[in-house]
């Protein structure tokens, strides 16, 4: 039996460890998707795309790895049509040792056929925008990905959608802001000093996008014209609610929004940050239902971020209204039975033992199949497949 540390849990219940992959010693893994045998992932610094064979999910193999282009990092994955399409945005100053440099980066998107050869991607457009670049994008095929990024003149990132239809020449389209973001058009910032308002991303269903809007809560956008998008509702907490807004996901039948709120601080320095629940049953007002737990432990002392950070966000995966998938950094993964939504409760996790010289695991990402769980570590401990049961 084997004892790596890969495949120890420091806890886990409902969860097994099934497999392992370092990413040939780039473990800084950030989104990931799987599309038949293959897992593809983004990473947070400058290696840029890793593509694994998951055909026997015990033995992951890494079959493509792709370094990012100078002073950039291109750690988000959307999947769509034959088309993998990454992120090219500025590499942030605190993303781990050598990337302190500044310097020319990318800033766009980067489209890449996948239908030819799953196993490796073929480059066959780009997008640019300018600016810092694009952070986030959702595309779940057909003409339209959704971009989270910060364009030249603006004060932080926006939603602007993308016209794939000829993925060799991709265009710009229309674009969404928070009022007061268009430096170079003479906005000014109407928001307190020391908070950030402007886009995290955008998950989409059907003719609306659910936007992550930071420290201005949450929004929900009309996209039915890509020409010219819409607000059609925002929501903002009352109080200290902490602030950070970063992802949305819709649950159609259910009439509901999860929002994740990304804790970006370590050992617990930072604002409180929560997974929220709310009432979408009428778009216009939306009204706030409660908080899930949080995980209980020591976790304020073992280092790193202790908090949400993203959830199973159901495009490609295994769709489920009744359970939300969500990575907590050190605290792991956190499984939710929301069937109540008045009485969420905590009925799985794994925490995974971190990679020597890493004091706690900072678990980033996570996508769920019919079968399977994948997850990152954002520092340096790669992609753990587990199963639940």
């Amino acid at each position: 039996m084997s004892t790596e540390w890969w495949t120890r849990a420091v806890e886990a219940r409902g969860i097994r460890f099934v497999g392992h992959h370092g990413l040939a010693g780039f473990g800084d893994g950030n989104q990931l998707l799987r599309q038949g045998d293959h897992l593809y992932v983004g990473h947070m610094r400058r290696t840029g795309t890793s593509v694994l064979d998951v055909s026997d999910p015990e033995r992951p193999e890494l079959v493509w790895q792709q370094p990012a282009p100078a002073n950039t990092h291109s750690h988000k994955v959307q999947i769509g049509d034959g088309l993998l399409i990454v992120n090219h945005e500025q590499l942030p100053e605190d993303h781990g040792p050598g990337t302190g440099a500044r310097g020319a980066h990318s800033a766009g998107i980067q489209i890449y056929d996948i239908a030819t050869n799953p196993a490796e991607p073929r480059p066959v457009g780009f997008m640019g925008i300018g600016g810092k670049g694009v952070h986030r994008l959702w595309y779940t095929g057909g003409p339209y990905a959704y971009l989270s990024g910060q364009a030249e003149g603006f004060r932080e990132r926006m939603l602007t959608v993308a016209d794939l239809s000829e993925p060799s020449a991709p265009r710009a389209l229309g674009r969404w802001w928070v009022p007061g973001l268009w430096a170079a058009g003479g906005e000014e910032p109407t928001w307190p000093e020391g908070t950030a308002f402007g886009m995290h991303h955008a998950t989409v269903h059907g003719s609306r996008a659910y936007a992550g809007l930071l420290d201005a809560g949450i929004g929900i956008i009309d996209i039915s014209d890509p020409s010219s998008l819409r607000l059609v509702s925002r929501l903002t907490w009352e109080g200290d609610w902490g602030g950070f807004a970063h992802t949305v996901l819709c649950l159609p039948e259910r009439r509901l929004l999860a929002v994740t709120q990304e804790q970006t601080e370590p050992d617990c320095t930072g604002p409180a940050r929560y997974v929220r629940l709310v009432d979408a049953s009428d778009e216009e007002h939306l009204q706030p239902l409660g908080i899930l737990p949080e995980p209980q432990g020591d976790y304020c002392t073992r280092g790193g971020r202790f908090g949400p950070h993203n959830l199973h966000e159901n495009p490609l995966g295994v769709v489920r209204e009744d359970r939300l998938y969500v990575t907590y950094f050190n605290a792991g993964l956190r499984v939710y039975d929301i069937e109540d939504a008045s009485n969420p409760r905590e009925v799985a996790w794994y925490v995974p033992e971190p990679p020597p010289g890493q004091g706690a695991c900072q678990i980033n990402d996570v996508f769920v199949d019919d079968t399977f769980i994948y997850i990152t570590d954002r520092i340096n401990g790669g992609v753990w497949v587990l199963q639940e049961g």
